[in-house]
């Protein structure tokens, strides 16, 4: 059975659907990422799954709302699937004032966790995210990325089967967020080699967190619109990505978007990505490369590439897929 468990799942803000009769599960052992622009949903389906909102009459009357968390109904059996969560929000909300280590013993306290347990935990769980060295420390006084790495510290402490990460490693550097993920990564490997099985749903804005996960689902307007480890879902791309490298950039995306195969143009850093159909690839190499040359342009390199996450999910976006999905 799935740790968690979500089927036909919705939650409206007056005339606002925030989500739409969504369907997913996450198995122990998997970390499941949620992808998607800004309000397309993540933020309140965690907020869903930990029991903080209630749901919504779903537009089906016909089907069941479910939400399972290891086997407990989180609407009427809200604080036993709460026991089984630890929860990690977006924005940090621990105590700056208190240290590092008091911060884990208050949520270990509140967990109802005595003293002869919590103590020794604390300061395992603080060396397994690499905070043992500043458990005196105020959180005040802790840079945004070690802030993160108490928050999951606290989400810890009580032994939690399902992990909710909202957007963990939003607004810190790319050093902590190679760190974090690393965390994530060794904490669902030992949970497995313990066979104790760990959930992960982590949301995200980046596709390379994306691509670490086990499988993926893509929300947009509510809607969850397609689910699928990452080689599933770049193999349901449809057409050819060209990746053009030259200069000046600008030019050269103007002169693809006017060629008549071209479906989209997509910046990428110091280059191009083209969407093209499959059978007329070759065509537009030869056509692009010959009107950038007539134009003044410089071509570095222009070639077929397999599609990314980001041209997955930029071109699911432009699909216009409707609410029904």
């Amino acid at each position: 059975m799935p740790l968690i468990e979500v089927a036909n799942l919705s939650k409206s803000f007056g005339e606002v659907d925030a989500v739409k009769g969504i369907y997913f599960n996450v198995a122990a052992g998997e970390i499941f990422g949620l992808v998607g622009p800004d309000a397309a949903g993540k933020t309140t389906t965690m907020r869903l799954l930990c029991g903080a909102y209630h749901p919504s009459s779903s537009h089906d009357t016909d089907l069941n709302t479910i939400i399972q968390i290891a086997g407990f109904d989180v609407i009427t059996q809200t604080e036993q699937a709460r026991a089984q969560i630890g929860y990690l929000p977006q924005r940090f909300t621990l105590y700056e004032e208190l240290t590092v280590l008091e911060n884990i013993r208050f949520f270990a306290e509140s967990r109802g966790i005595p003293a002869d347990q919590w103590q020794p935990r604390c300061i395992d769980i603080l060396t397994f995210v690499g905070l043992s060295e500043f458990q005196n420390r105020r959180a005040g006084h802790l840079s945004g990325g070690m802030k993160q790495k108490l928050g999951l510290a606290a989400a810890l402490v009580h032994d939690p089967r399902i992990l909710l990460l909202d957007e963990p490693t939003t607004g810190v550097d790319p050093v902590t967020r190679q760190d974090f993920w690393q965390l994530i990564i060794r904490l669902v490997s030992e949970r497995n080699n313990q066979r104790q099985g760990t959930a992960i749903l982590v949301s995200t804005p980046y596709m390379d967190e994306a691509a670490r996960c086990s499988r993926i689902g893509f929300m947009k307007n509510g809607n969850l619109l397609v689910v699928g480890t990452p080689t599933e879902l770049r193999h349901q791309f449809k057409g050819q990505v060209l990746e053009l490298i030259g200069r000046p950039l600008p030019k050269l995306r103007r002169l693809s978007e006017v060629d008549k195969d071209v479906q989209d143009v997509q910046l990428f850093g110091d280059r191009l990505h083209l969407h093209v159909p499959v059978d007329t690839a070759d065509q537009v190499i030869s056509r692009l490369t010959n009107s950038i040359n007539n134009n003044a342009g410089e071509i570095n390199s222009f070639r077929k590439i397999p599609p990314q996450l980001e041209d997955v999910f930029i071109n699911l976006a432009g699909e216009g897929l409707n609410d029904s999905q």
